[in-house]
């Protein structure tokens, strides 16, 4: 998952209106009151028509609506708006909208510190990469892509290729013109459900603060859509479904916060436009976990019980709308090394400042109760829960897992990198431990890693940045060339997860083409995990990362057997026996 440091506000999408920032003149005082933006949800059995009706009469501007769920955004002066709107007939809940926010550090953006540890670690020595032989009939650098080789995707391509599948991105954007990307980017169904805010995303690339449908500011969606779907075109690596399309489906900000409205507004797109498949490498911010009624500690600010509440109403009738028309979701499982039966206090939420609120501090602790609170998406209604796993098979140190198997909270697990695997061999802490996949040129040029004439500088030669070219050329002019970077996370794991799913619903659903192609979402979940490969959990059942220099709130307790486990749900995805 995207993990960042700094406040945000929650956008509306490109279908409807951003918050409003011009004043209203009150008739008492002639002075000007500001104009905020609630999200109000309607309750079970009201469409979002009524709803709309019954604010517009309380004095609000509607501006958009989500008729599949019931969300209906609306503007209005009155700073008490959302707890009036919540006593109205017909109303289930209501929130302020996150229009206004700043980094509580003044810091926008920093590397996150899981899946960017390679980047922090000043202990080991170059990071170049060497480039074994890859398989026969793959792309040149698929002989790094030791994922793709533990869910046996290339023994599968023989059998199948996710031709007429449809995979959604629910990230911080795709680049469609990536080299590996572009063959198989439908840049006709690719939508953006977030507008930039220059606060936190720096300032904006377009006059409406609406980026196009294939660009990726950050780099997070554009490694998640490689490793599902890259091309297998003679260039850089392929995905585990090589031949499935690619839909950007964009509801993260360009600082990887991804909100409920661009989220639930991307959910149910792709359940009215025929995608088959959702990868979903994030969690639904302001809070790591949404409480209902909220944890003890956030009685005292009634709106971030309200807030939360809303977010899980809203997100599980997304999840729900989702999966009844069709769409496989799959779900990081979270790097917060947690028992999510048991999760620990939670000091990182709400994770931004907003002065509209009523409490002025970005965050406090917060007792998360297992009964009441939520990580979402994963944690929510149908969502395949896939949890990291290192090039050892064994858990990475900060993937999430449970000790409760009746709880629902974890499906299957997936390679996802582990930096710090391979102890006492020359792969400890080397960038080859890691997940390789696309990255866009801008965000590495950005970055330092690559200069302004596409080649890699010595920063990115360390981080282990590659670069393909057409005709293995490695001075070819930039736009016949794909850059490549180093990743680890559950966010990896679950597009490993994604692809075999594509190839699930290629092999096994129905229809003559892409539009009328597809597999019920449940038979996808099923074959799934009745096809991952058992793993058994570590001997004595415990893990402790100590000797890797973790401390010891990371050692993490393994129960199950071989069949399903806490560490690896279903078992480890397999590509070769999912199509099978």
């Amino acid at each position: 998952m995207i993990a960042v440091t700094g406040a945000v506000a929650l956008a509306t999408t490109g279908l409807g209106g951003l918050a409003a920032t011009a004043g209203a003149t009150t008739a008492s005082t002639g002075a000007t009151a500001e104009a905020r933006t609630y999200q109000v949800l309607a309750k079970s059995g009201v469409s979002a028509a009524k709803l709309a009706q019954t604010l517009t009469s309380a004095g609000a501007k509607v501006t958009r609506q989500n008729s599949a769920i019931g969300l209906v955004t609306v503007t209005s002066t009155d700073a008490r708006f959302a707890a009036k709107a919540r006593a109205l007939d017909g109303v289930q809940g209501a929130a302020l909208n996150r229009a206004v926010g700043q980094s509580p550090t003044g810091i926008k953006v920093k590397p996150d510190p899981v899946e960017k540890e390679h980047t922090f670690d000043k202990s080991r020595a170059n990071g170049s990469t060497k480039v074994p032989a890859a398989p026969k009939g793959a792309d040149p650098l698929d002989g790094l892509l030791w994922g793709h080789e533990m869910v046996d995707a290339f023994g599968a391509r023989a059998t199948e290729t996710g031709d007429k599948v449809r995979v959604g991105i629910l990230d911080t954007g795709v680049d469609g013109s990536h080299i590996d990307i572009a063959p198989n980017f439908d840049n006709a169904l690719s939508r953006n459900f977030t507008i930039d805010i220059p606060a936190i995303d720096g300032p904006c690339e377009t006059a409406d603060c609406v980026d196009p449908a294939n660009v990726d500011d950050n780099g997070h969606g554009t490694h998640v859509a490689g490793t599902i779907a890259a091309s297998l075109n003679g260039v850089g690596i392929s995905g585990i479904a090589p031949d499935a399309t690619i839909v950007n489906v964009r509801g993260g900000q360009d600082s990887g916060y991804f909100f409920l409205d661009p989220v639930v507004d991307a959910l149910t797109y792709a359940g009215d436009n025929g995608l088959d498949v959702v990868n979903m490498s994030f969690y639904v911010d302001p809070w790591l976990y949404n409480c209902q009624g909220g944890a003890p500690e956030d009685q005292q600010f009634p709106e971030a019980v309200a807030e939360q509440n809303m977010i899980i109403e809203g997100m599980t009738r997304a999840l729900a709308y989702a999966t009844e028309h069709g769409v496989a979701l799959v779900g990081a499982l979270g790097n917060n090394h947690e028992d999510l039966s048991k999760p620990r206090p939670d000091d990182s939420s709400p994770d931004y400042d907003n002065p509209a609120y009523d409490w002025d501090t970005s965050a406090w602790e917060r007792t998360i109760d297992n009964a009441t609170c939520l990580d979402l998406p994963t944690e929510g209604p149908d969502v395949i829960g896939v949890s990291a796993l290192g090039p050892s098979e064994r858990k990475a140190d900060f993937s999430n897992y449970t000790t409760d198997l009746t709880s629902g909270e974890i499906e299957v697990s997936a390679p996802g990198g582990w930096y710090r695997d391979g102890l006492g061999t020359n792969s400890y802490r080397t960038n080859g431990n890691l997940i390789l996949s696309a990255a866009p040129l801008h965000v590495l040029q950005a970055e330092g890693q690559v200069d302004k004439n596409g080649n890699i500088t010595k920063l990115g030669r360390t981080f282990g940045t590659l670069k393909s070219c057409e005709n293995g050329k490695y001075n070819e002019n930039t736009s016949e060339c794909g850059y490549y970077q180093w990743l680890q996370g559950t966010s990896m794991a679950a597009p490993h997860a994604s692809g075999v799913a594509a190839l699930v619903v290629a092999a096994h659903g129905s229809g003559t083409s892409e539009t009328d192609f597809g597999l019920a979402a449940a038979t996808t979940r099923s074959i799934l995990m009745d096809t991952a490969r058992d793993h058994a959990c570590p001997d004595g059942g415990v893990m402790s990362y100590e000797n890797v220099g973790r401390s010891a709130q990371f050692t993490a307790t393994c129960v199950g057997t071989a069949e399903f486990n806490g560490f690896y749900g279903d078992g480890i995805v397999n590509a070769a026996n999912a199509v099978e």
